[in-house]
């Protein structure tokens, strides 16, 4: 059946869309970048054209995280760019797709959140999550080159479900924790192994070097998804198959993450948790694989999308 995001861009009249408002929240934002400006936009399906919301109206801003930050007064005027079927741009005419969250305060990441991970390097179940965290240098686009860094030898992948915060919270119970979940992306994790394990572990150095952390393609909301701890999601280098999982295996689910992590650390709108990765990774693979120079990597979620990067030149 087709979304009704989609009917509109088929001719569905504004009326017919305003009759159906409750679906309009079932959105896919993206950033992007167009003849020398920044954009958000709203996909009118998976790798679908955009309609360009700041094109609509002025008024709503470029910077997806502000409109998170303030979705009450941006979301009504989102759905009116979405039901008027006006201001669509082909997606031949977009060249450049952002990270869908530019500038998160906070990129937290949770290791060890697979079971079949677990069992794949024979290392117990955690009874608690494992947090470590990434800086913003990290970010890239979905389908921006990846940097190689001359600082490593064992550059890695690891394909992460990520939570997008929505609502500012401190000591959040887990039964109000969706409450504070605006939706989900897709990460690559990506890791330098030599220094992450070195010297009795650098996490920090070996999950953050720069580029070390595509994000999008869309930031999907949370209600356009029926289970997110049920979706397939895999990783393939130049079109082999590695990692093929499912987020059914996540030790700790959203909820359980969210009421964690702010047991710390107050959580505000645009914060993002990568959740973790399945098993595959090529460092527990015997032999050992890594990435080269001029491979690339797709590592994709159902429901959410694809990042597909080329690892690039040494840096």
């Amino acid at each position: 059946m087709l979304s009704l995001i989609s009917k509109t861009a088929l001719g569905v009249t504004r009326s017919q869309c305003i009759r159906s408002s409750r679906y309009f929240s079932k959105m896919r934002f993206v950033q992007f970048s167009l003849s020398g400006r920044y954009g958000v936009g709203v996909e009118l399906e998976d790798g679908g054209d955009v309609v360009d919301l700041c094109g609509f109206d002025s008024s709503i801003p470029t910077d997806m995280k502000k409109i998170i930050e303030r979705a009450d007064v941006y979301m009504p005027k989102i759905k009116s760019a979405v039901a008027s079927g006006k201001n669509i741009l082909p997606r031949s005419r977009i060249l450049t797709f952002n990270a869908p969250i530019s500038s998160p305060e906070k990129i937290f990441c949770i290791g060890m959140n697979y079971v079949d991970h677990c069992l794949e390097q024979n290392l117990p179940v955690p009874t608690e999550p494992v947090v470590f965290s990434k800086f913003n240098n990290a970010l890239t686009g979905p389908f921006d080159d990846i940097p190689y860094p001359s600082e490593t030898k064992q550059l890695d992948w690891e394909v992460e479900m990520v939570i997008v915060i929505g609502k500012t919270g401190f000591k959040i119970s887990k039964e109000n924790a969706m409450d504070h979940v605006f939706g989900y992306t897709v990460a690559h994790d990506v890791s330098a192994r030599d220094w992450q394990f070195k010297n009795g572990g650098q996490f920090l150095l070996g999950k953050t070097m720069n580029g070390f952390c595509p994000l999008g393609p869309a930031l999907v909301t949370k209600d356009a998804i029926a289970d997110p701890h049920n979706l397939h999601l895999w990783t393939k280098v130049n079109g082999i198959t590695k990692q093929d999982s499912n987020t059914n295996q996540l030790v700790f689910k959203t909820e359980d993450v969210v009421q964690f992590v702010s047991r710390f650390i107050t959580l505000v709108p645009g914060d993002i948790i990568l959740t973790g990765t399945p098993p595959g990774v090529g460092v527990f693979r015997k032999p050992q694989e890594f990435l080269k120079v001029g491979d690339v990597v797709e590592v994709g979620i159902e429901g959410i999308g694809t990042l597909k990067n080329k690892i690039g030149a040494s840096e």
